[in-house]
């Protein structure tokens, strides 16, 4: 049986590749609302930092929700 394991590095890209994609269409949205490129592309420079800095604290506030969350004393972990 094959097991399929990714590395963290993997997620770490991934955030990363998305990001880009995401304030692509941020500037591309934007130049077509605006018309104009320096505009758009100092929206997507905006935009990458707030996004970042509201994610952040995103992630903070779900650490201490328990919605979805199960303490077990003996976890079995199968890969």
């Amino acid at each position: 049986m094959s097991v399929v394991i990714e590395k963290p590095y993997r997620s770490m890209l991934k955030a990363v590749s998305w990001r880009m994609t995401g304030t692509l269409d941020t500037m591309v949205v934007s130049f077509i609302v605006t018309k104009s490129f320096k505009l758009a592309f100092s929206i997507g420079v905006i935009e990458v930092v707030t996004k970042m800095v509201l994610y952040y604290f995103h992630e903070r506030v779900w650490a201490r929700l328990k919605i979805g969350r199960v303490v077990e004393e003996n976890p079995e972990y199968t890969i």
